[in-house]
């Protein structure tokens, strides 16, 4: 059997429904001589581990998180520590709460390596096309940011860790992996493209036909005290009518095995 091309990489904390939902599409879609999966889990010690533990098809990593360590902090962290045991030519790193939809989505992320210069392959943004008066409001609120001398919330972009992938020799060499003291991936990128590489943005438009993303599922999950974007009754409303979608994925048990 031929080498796997691809690792990918799952950090997972307290998310049990969501965590099946997640890693039963990656079964089910995934080419298991193309790729190899990584879970970490951020020291859960709930049903989610419990799961994962079941998985004879998974590499499972069980991390153990200082007291107090941030939310973000640990994601890097827990990509770093996979990413030390990767050996594959290429790296992915995403959420439980990025879902795969389709076969053929690493023949399609990897089909954009098509040429040695290219460092990374991923999303900016992976959600559906906000309405148009959102979008009006968000556009308003960067100008506002401008005019005040405060950076908008988009002037740097990057490849973020709910889908991104990249190769493995050049993110080793010229960046110091995913925790840098800002959101995971942030200063890899800007580091790959100092040193000449492409980074490559797909659009949600492109990425939909095999990826989803449901936006802050893990945070709504578990919410921050005081966290009034995440906490809201109506987020956690809309989060569990996305899942009920994934009810016949939550039933499949036999994609466990």
């Amino acid at each position: 059997m031929a080498e796997p091309l691809l690792s990918v990489i799952v950090p997972n904390c307290r998310t049990p429904e969501l965590t099946k939902i997640c890693f039963r599409l990656l079964r089910k879609f995934t080419d298991p001589e193309k790729v190899r999966v990584i879970a970490v889990d951020n020291d859960s010690g709930d049903a989610s581990l419990e799961y994962l533990r079941k998985l004879a098809w998974i590499t499972l990593i069980e991390r153990k998180v200082p007291p107090g360590e941030s939310g973000y902090v640990m994601h890097a962290r827990a990509l770093d520590e996979a990413f030390a045991r990767v050996g594959t030519p290429f790296v992915m790193v995403m959420h439980t709460d990025t879902l795969i939809l389709a076969p053929g989505w690493h023949d399609h992320l990897l089909s954009r390596f098509d040429a040695d210069d290219v460092a990374g392959v991923g999303s900016w943004k992976l959600e559906p096309p906000r309405p148009l008066l959102l979008q009006a409001a968000h556009a308003a609120e960067d100008l506002f940011r401008r005019i005040a001398g405060r950076k908008s919330a988009d002037d740097v972009r990057y490849l973020r860790s709910h889908c991104a992938v990249y190769r493995t020799e050049l993110l080793r060499k010229y960046t110091g992996g995913f925790y840098d003291g800002e959101s995971a991936g942030k200063a890899a990128h800007l580091k790959l493209a100092a040193a000449g590489f492409k980074m490559i943005f797909l659009s949600s438009e492109e990425l939909s036909r095999y990826i989803c993303h449901l936006n802050h599922a893990t945070m709504i999950l578990n919410p921050a005290p005081g966290d009034r974007k995440t906490g809201r009754a109506s987020a956690r409303d809309r989060l569990d009518g996305r899942m009920r979608l994934f009810k016949g994925i939550l039933d499949a048990e036999e994609l466990d095995m």
